[in-house]
This record gives structure tokens, C-alpha cells and sequence, in this order.
């Protein structure tokens, strides 16, 4: 019998909006809505952050159905409460790595070394790797074996500049995602701001924003049924 495939789910443990005096964190609906399309698909989700524990939390709205069930199923209740640490991670039990967003992720997604090394083994092992609105500050660090970034010559889409001007965080975030993902040879593609957007280009799968969520959850479950 085929084991049941596994996706991990990665969050930002960072809690502080640059300067702002803000808090911020991982984005409650770009876990919430991608757990539930999976869960649905059959998949299991595990779920690890940069420092391991109970990683911060932005965008909570107990009104949304599907976050609620989120936070109050037993089983991601216990793992969010314990993320595994990078460390602690075999990327060869993994079908699939999905980075969600939350402005937090351009601090520490960026320059974690074992986690680009995650997300090169997966996808060198034939499995997906997803990023979601601002998950894909992951990326900008992922090389293959053979020194070629993964995004090099990809379509992908994330946060973009637009919209981070929109929200007023053009000046606060350390870098512009869109733009480093472009320096790096992916071919960005941006939807009209908020919109939901999601690109696939082989076995890697982008989501533009928020409202993207569950698009680039039912394609990461599309890529995985191809992979």
C-alpha cells in the first residue's frame, strides 16, 4: 500500500513589521485555506517555521469558516503549537514544500540556508514547491545542484511591487520580492493588485497574494497529481 503523500507547510517565526512598531507574523488564511484544499485532496500536512514552536500570527478572522477549523482541529492545533524546526526536517518525507506568506517571511525566509536546501531536494527528488503572496522570499535563495537558481527561467508569480506600494510597505520591507525574483531569471507575472493569481511552471507553483490561496493550493494539488 502507497503511503499517504505529505506536504509541509513552513511559516515565518518573525513577529516585528521593520520599524513600524507593527506586529506581523505568518498569514492565518494562506495556511487555513491551502490546509483545507489538501486535507480535501487526502494529503497530510506537517508544519514547520524558522525557529520551530508556535510561530506568530497575522490576518486571524474567526469569522472565516475555514480559519476557525484550522485553529480548532486537534491535530494542526498540536503541530502549530510545535512546528518543527528546519533542523529537524527530512525533506525526503515530503511530496511537496509550500512556503506561506505574511510580511514576516521577508526577514527570515530569505538567508535560511536549510530551508533553500529543503526546497532544492524536494524538487530534485521530483516533488513541488509552492509559495504563496510573500512565501516566495524562499525561493530567492533555492539553488540546484547544478548552481542555477530555481526560479531561472520560470514563470512565477508573487507579492508585487504594486501591491506592496499599495500597502504602504514599500519602505519597510528589506528587499522588493518581484524584483529579486526577476534579477534572478523568473519571469514574474503580476495580475491587477489583490486579485487571485496563481502560476505553474512545471514543479514549481506561485500565488500572488492573499486572495490567491486557494488557486495555488488546488494547482499545488494539480502538480502533485503530475509529478
Amino acid at each position: 500500500m502507497s503511503r499517504t503523500k505529505t506536504l509541509l507547510v513552513v511559516l515565518t517565526s518573525h513577529a516585528e513589521l521593520g520599524d513600524t512598531g507593527r506586529a506581523t507574523g505568518y498569514y492565518l488564511p494562506e495556511v487555513a485555506h491551502p490546509w483545507r484544499v489538501f486535507t480535501d485532496a487526502g494529503y497530510r500536512v506537517d508544519l514547520a517555521s524558522v525557529r520551530g514552536g508556535t510561530p506568530p500570527a497575522s490576518g486571524v478572522d474567526l469569522s472565516d469558516e475555514i480559519q476557525k477549523a484550522f485553529l480548532d482541529d486537534p491535530e494542526m492545533s498540536a503541530k502549530l503549537s510545535a512546528t518543527l524546526r528546519p533542523e529537524d526536517i527530512d525533506p525526503a518525507a515530503y511530496d511537496a514544500i509550500f512556503f506561506a506568506g505574511g510580511h514576516g517571511t521577508m526577514w527570515d525566509f530569505r538567508g535560511n540556508a536549510a530551508l533553500a536546501a529543503h526546497a532544492r531536494d524536494v524538487y530534485e527528488a521530483g516533488g513541488v514547491v509552492a509559495a504563496l503572496c510573500h512565501g516566495p522570499a524562499a525561493l530567492v535563495d533555492v539553488r540546484l545542484s547544478d548552481g542555477r537558481p530555481l526560479v531561472e527561467g520560470k514563470r512565477l508569480t508573487a507579492f508585487s511591487n504594486a501591491e506592496e506600494a499599495a500597502v504602504g510597505l514599500t519602505d519597510v520591507v528589506p528587499f522588493s520580492l518581484q524584483t529579486e525574483l526577476e534579477e534572478l531569471g523568473g519571469k514574474h507575472e503580476a495580475a491587477a493588485p489583490f486579485t487571485a493569481h496563481a502560476v505553474t511552471d512545471g514543479r514549481l507553483v506561485t500565488g500572488q497574494n492573499p486572495a490567491s490561496a486557494t488557486d495555488t493550493a488546488l494547482a499545488t494539488v494539480l502538480a502533485l497529481a503530475g509529478a
